[in-house]
Formats: structure tokens, sequence, C-alpha cells
């Protein structure tokens, strides 16, 4: 008799699972709001945003040189500056007050100064210097600049040496291996064209992801307040003894939604792109499963806190960029204050970002994650009670009010009869 008890339990919760299931995929395709964010949205800001990082690194930046000591080493080093990746070199001027209209008219983005009597200092072996003067509100053009002219002054610098240390009687090894005793050998990792996209980009998307989910299940969860039905309660189906079982089910098509969501942006934005991807794909889908079930399962619980739907719009919204200021994208996290760093943790993504960049982008196993792993499941274990919790309270309180209200009823039919 246990045993029939047992199965017939079982039965009844994949029953009430399934039922879940098809009832808040139907609840979401009738809802063109709730679409327009879990589709529309999915797709196009993070192809917006790819597109905007598409070209990785500013090349070229249009420079003015100002060549105060018009000599061959000035007019060399000119051309070695013109020869960089870094710099294009569209203006030379005779002053630094011409230099600077152009600046300030936004036909170059940095003057570039060779001082007078630059050739003659170098040959008497006396330091002498090059000014760069470049916009550094801009940091990715201030950074390229100041890399271009750094690169061409080096070299330049090297060769007067060596042809210095030629001229004493040194051989052409001796004096390559006085001018740099030590060089130091630079090997870029996991990103090696450096570039701002393919640092930021798979962790933008994971965001975007989660706040898409947040804002569509808190839009589902607004508009069934605004009907007064928290879809929830269905007719014939004994939702108190099987909570679980619904807030299983209602996650689960959020997660069957976002499965093409998925393939989309971190699989074929991914390779279309060029973003970094020596992870095995195995690995990255033992993150995903439990992170989307964390996000689903979060924004279950938070729906019931919105009475209409633009209140979830309006306040998920507004979290999105503190969701991003405190994942560590745009903020390092050992900058960001202690209590801070505890309040991210709310966050599925502040957890799932830096263990999905180490498994994808460095290629490091999952068990080189494990910690990140089991947080995330732990979280996903906690959010799904407290979901289940909470539909339960709506239920018991929701059927409550339909008593109460039956019970005025029948004392007003009473008092007219």
């Amino acid at each position: 008799m246990r045993f029939i008890n047992i199965r017939n339990n079982i039965t009844s919760g994949l029953e009430l699972t399934w039922f879940s299931l098809i009832d808040e995929l139907k609840t979401i395709f009738s809802d063109s709001g709730a679409m327009l964010i879990l589709f529309f949205a999915v797709f196009s800001y993070p192809l917006v945003y790819s597109i905007a990082y598409k070209n990785n690194v500013v090349r070229d930046i249009p420079v003015s040189i100002v060549d105060l000591d018009k000599t061959s080493v000035s007019r060399q080093l000119t051309r070695m500056l013109g020869a960089t990746k870094e710099i294009s070199v569209n203006h030379e001027v005779g002053s630094l007050q011409e230099a600077k209209q152009l600046f300030w008219d936004g036909d170059s983005k940095g003057i570039i100064l060779i001082p007078e009597g630059f050739e003659k200092n170098l040959s008497k072996g006396f330091q002498t210097s090059v000014g760069v003067y470049c916009d550094a509100s801009y940091f990715l053009i201030y950074k390229e600049t100041l890399s271009g002219t750094i690169q061409a002054a080096g070299t330049l610098s090297a060769g007067v040496e060596i042809k210095r240390l030629l001229a004493s009687g040194s051989s052409e090894e001796q004096a390559k291996q006085q001018r740099d005793p030590m060089p130091a050998k630079f090997y870029s990792l996991y990103n090696p064209a450096g570039s701002y996209g393919s640092s930021i980009m798979p962790g933008m998307i994971l965001i975007i992801l989660q706040q898409t989910l947040l804002i569509g299940i808190g839009m589902i969860g607004g508009a069934g307040k605004e009907r007064r039905n928290n879809q929830e309660i269905k007719p014939g189906v004994r939702v108190r003894q099987g909570m679980f079982s619904v807030v299983f089910g209602k996650g689960l098509a959020y997660f069957l939604i976002y499965i093409p969501n998925i393939a989309f942006t971190l699989v074929y934005l991914s390779k279309w792109f060029g973003f970094p991807d020596k992870g095995s794909f195995t690995d990255v889908c033992i993150l995903l499963v439990p992170y989307l079930f964390s996000v689903i399962f979060l924004g279950l619980m938070i729906s019931m806190l919105f009475r209409r739907r633009e209140h979830s719009i309006m306040a998920l919204v507004f979290f999105s960029p503190i969701v991003l200021f405190l994942s560590g994208l745009s903020w390092p996290k050992t900058a960001i204050p202690h209590l801070l760093s505890l309040i991210a943790q709310i966050f599925p993504s502040t957890t799932m970002i830096p263990a999905y960049l180490r498994v994808r982008t460095m290629g490091v196993p999952i068990s080189a994650v494990k910690p990140e792993l089991l947080f995330l499941l732990c979280q996903m274990i906690v959010y799904f009670l407290i979901a289940s919790a909470v539909y339960k309270i709506s239920v018991i309180r929701q059927a409550q009010k339909g008593m109460e209200r039956k019970g005025d009823l029948e004392s007003v039919g009473s008092g007219n009869g």
C-alpha cells in the first residue's frame, strides 16, 4: 500500500509538473511584452554590443606631428611613428598651436612633439624626450597612441645606442647584448589581440541572459497580479500539496525557452565574432544548467513582489547597471568593498562570470571551478525552496481572500433574503 501511495504521488507530481510547464508556456507565448524581452532582447542586445566591439582594438589613430628639430633623425622618427599599427600621421605642422587647433577641430586625436635639438642631444649622448599629448578621457585612444609612440621612440633609441657602441669598437652582437642585456618576452594569454570586446563580451552576454530572464519572469508575474490570478492556481489542481512540482514546471518552461537563446549567444555569436573559446562544451553546459535554473528560480521568487508588470521592468532595469558594476567586469573585484561583494552574491552572475571565463576563455577543466559550481548548485536549491514557499503562501492567501469574499456574498444574500 505504501509503495502504491508513493507511486501515485510521483505520478501526480509529474502530471502537475507537465501541467505547469504547458500552462506557463501558453502564458508566455500569449504575452507579447514578455516575448519581446525573452526573445527579441536576448537576440538583439548581444548582437548590437558585439557589432560595436567588432573591430576589437583601435588602430591608425590620426595624430599631428610637430617637428621643431627638422633634421634627418626627427624625420626618421616621424616615419617610424607612421609605420606603427597604432598611429597614422595625418598632419605635420610647424607649431604646437597649429596642432592644438587641429585637435580642437577633431582632425587629430593626439599630438606628438619632437623638440628642437633632438638630433644634437642624441648624437652627444644626452637624454632627450618626445612630448605626447592625447585625450586621456578616451582611454583606448590614449593607450594606443602612447603605446605606438613608445614603440617607435624605443626602436630609434636602441638604434642610436647600438651605433654608438659599434663606433666604440664593439661587434654587432656585443652591441645588441650591451644595449639589452636582459630582453623581456611578452606572451598575451587568452586574449592575444588585447581586444576590449573579447575581454568584456562573454561576461556581458551572461548578464544580458540573466537580466532579460528576470525582467520577463517579473512581467509574467506582474501581469498575473493585475488579473488577480497568480498563475499558479488552476481549477481541479491541488497545488497546495504539489507546489514543488508547480515551481519546477514553471522553471522548466523558461529553461526550454532559453536553450535556443543560449545556442545563439554563447555558441553562434561567439564563433561569429571570434570570442575566445578554449573550454570543453560539456564543461560549459555543466555550468550553464545550475546558472540558468538559479536565475529562473530567483525570478519566480521576486516576481511575487510586483503588483503590476511595469513595476518589474522599472525595478530590474534599475538594478541592471548595478549588477554589471558588481560583477567585476567594469570594476576589479579586489576593489569592491566587502559588504557590496557579499550583496553581489545574490545574483548568480557574480559567481558564474569568473567561473565561465576560466572554463571558456582559459580552457581549465570543470574541476578547477568546483567551488563556484557547488555555490551555483546551492543557490539553485535555495532559490527553488524559497520560490516554492513564496508561491504556497500566495496560494493560501488568495484562497483565504476567496473564502472571505464568498462569505461576504453569502451574508449579503442572507440579508436580502
